[in-house]
């Protein structure tokens, strides 16, 4: 998934979002599939970094951890109450728990 603020969204001139959108996304978030190996994902997020990112989330759903990777800063393992990075502007104070509790399926009420 990729983050990227509405104004560098280009806009072709039907009005709707250009198909050839080049530039590197402000966050990049990368969920760990668990078929794949951690460096291949590492890698995707240092490329995006290397170009321009911002932010880069790699989510483990077995570890129920986010790997936060920041321009010029070690890499941090957040997991349980810790709150991670988020891009400045982002009004949202959550916590990694809380954020995997969002990804949970529950059955629908009949």
């Amino acid at each position: 998934m990729a983050v990227v603020a509405w104004e560098r969204i280009p806009i072709n001139e039907l009005g709707e979002p250009a198909d050839d959108f080049l530039e590197p996304p402000a966050w990049s978030i990368e969920i760990l599939p668990p078929n794949q190996k951690a460096n291949r994902v590492i890698d995707n997020l240092l490329f995006c970094l290397k170009h321009g990112s911002r932010l880069g989330w790699m989510i483990d759903p077995d570890d129920y951890s986010i790997l936060i990777f920041a321009p010029q800063q070690e890499p941090q393992v957040c997991r349980g109450i810790s709150q991670p990075l988020l891009l400045s502007g982002f009004d949202l104070a959550i916590t990694v728990e809380e954020f995997f509790s969002w990804l949970q399926i529950r059955p629908r009420n009949q």
